[in-house]
C-alpha cells in the first residue's frame, strides 16, 4: 500500500509498504479522508515527537470503511462507513474509567505516537477497538465531514470547559478553521454576539463569507471597537485560536469583569512561556483553562451534530489532493493558505 511516512524535519516520503496485519482483537480500515492538522504541520516543521527514530505514518482526522476485522471483534462489521477518534488510553485508570481516555498518562493516539491515516490502510489498535474509538456512520454525514469531527470535538471540548452561555459577547482571536469551528460553536450555544480578529485580511473576508452574522474586527482598531461594540464592560469570554504566544498575553485586556479565557491549542516548543499580569486575573475576578484533545464521548457528539446540519463544516474545505501530493498540500498549510486540507484515498 502507498503511505506517506515522516522521517524527519521536512522528510516525509510517500512509500510502498505492506498493508498492516491486524490481530483477533483489531481492526483494518482502509482511508478515506484524513486531513491535515497544525500537530502534523508541527511534526513536519520541527520532527517527530519524543526520541524516536523511526518513521511515523502521520493523520489522526481520520475516516475510512473497515476492511477487516480480527476474529474476536464484535460490533463492528467489513464494509462499515466510520470515524475513528485517535486518542485511547490503558482503559483500566481513572481517568479512562471516567471517560477520560484522552487524559491518560499512558495514552496513544493515531498518527501521533503510533501510525496514522496518511495512508490508504490503518491498523486500529486493541485497546483502541475495545474503547471505541471506531464510530459507525449516518448515511447523511461524508467522510470528509466526518474526518473533521476529530478537530471539531476539540473545540467542542474547550466549550464544555470554558462554557458559552445566552447572551454572552465571545471573541474569538484567530480566523483559521478552528477560530471558525469555535464561533459556530459560540452561536449555537447561544451567544449574543461573537467576533473574530486576525492579521489576515483574507481569513478576515473567509470568515465574513462563511459566516455572515460573525462580526469582523480589524487588528489595527481592536481595542476601541471592543468598547464600542460591548459598551465598555469588554468580553465576557476571549478564546485564543491561535499559536502566537503575543494573543495569549494580550487576550486579558480584551476580557471583562468576571469574564473567562480560553487558551485553546499549544503554542511551538521554546515559546510557551508567556507573560501574564495576574492582577488582572485577580481583580477581574477571571476565569483562565485550557483544554487539549477530546473524550470518545464528545467525539461522537460531533459526528451527531455534523450529521444532523447543527454545525456545518463541509464549507470549511478548501483544498483536496491525492497522498502523492502531501508534501505540496502540507506547505500550504504551513503558509496558512485556505483552511482544511485533506487527503483523500
Amino acid at each position: 500500500m502507498k503511505a506517506a511516512r515522516l522521517y524527519g524535519i521536512e522528510d516525509i516520503r510517500v512509500e510502498d509498504i505492506p498493508i498492516p496485519e491486524i490481530n483477533e482483537d483489531e481492526v483494518l480500515i482502509k482511508v478515506k479522508a484524513s486531513f491535515i492538522c497544525g500537530t502534523d504541520v508541527r511534526f513536519y516543521k520541527n520532527g517527530l515527537p519524543g526520541n524516536s527514530d523511526q518513521p511515523l505514518v502521520a493523520g489522526h482526522e481520520i475516516a475510512g470503511v473497515v476492511e477487516k476485522v480480527g476474529a474476536r471483534i464484535k460490533g463492528y462489521a467489513v464494509g462499515t462507513r466510520v470515524g475513528v477518534a485517535p486518542n485511547y488510553g490503558c482503559g483500566v485508570c481513572d481517568l479512562c474509567t471516567s471517560g477520560n481516555s484522552h487524559m491518560c498518562l499512558e495514552s496513544e493516539a493515531l498518527g501521533v505516537s503510533v501510525d496514522g491515516g496518511f495512508a490508504e490502510y490503518m491498523r486500529v489498535p486493541a485497546a483502541a477497538v475495545a474503547q471505541g474509538n471506531i464510530s459507525p456512520l449516518e448515511d447523511s454525514i461524508s467522510f470528509e465531514e466526518a474526518a473533521l469531527a476529530e478537530p471539531l470535538s476539540c473545540v467542542y471540548n474547550a466549550y464544555e470547559k470554558i462554557g458559552i452561555y445566552p447572551g454572552d459577547h465571545v471573541l474569538v482571536i484567530g480566523a483559521g478553521p478552528i477560530g471558525l469551528m469555535h464561533i459556530r460553536v459560540a452561536f449555537l450555544a447561544g451567544a449574543a454576539a461573537v467576533y473574530v480578529t486576525d492579521l489576515s485580511e483574507d481569513r478576515l473576508a473567509l470568515a465574513k463569507k462563511l459566516i455572515p452574522e460573525v462580526t469582523v474586527l480589524k487588528n489595527e482598531t481592536l481595542d476601541e471597537d471592543i468598547k464600542k461594540y460591548t459598551g465598555g464592560r469588554l468580553m465576557n469570554l476571549v478564546i485564543t485560536a491561535a499559536s502566537v504566544s503575543v494573543i495569549q498575553e494580550s487576550a486579558f485586556k480584551y476580557v471583562g469583569l468576571d469574564g473567562r479565557v480560553m487558551f485553546f491549542g499549544g503554542l511551538p516548543k521554546g515559546k510557551s512561556i508567556v507573560k501574564l499580569d495576574t492582577n488582572e486575573i485577580h481583580y477581574k475576578q477571571l476565569t483562565v483553562a485550557g483544554t487539549t484533545r477530546q473524550s470518545l464521548r464528545q467525539y461522537r457528539l460531533c459526528l451527531k451534530l455534523i450529521a444532523s446540519g447543527r454545525l456545518k463544516v463541509s464549507d470549511l474545505v478548501t483544498a483536496s489532493a491525492p497522498l502523492d501530493d502531501i508534501n505540496s498540500i502540507i506547505a500550504n498549510v504551513a503558509a496558512g493558505k485556505g483552511l482544511k486540507s485533506v487527503i483523500t484515498i
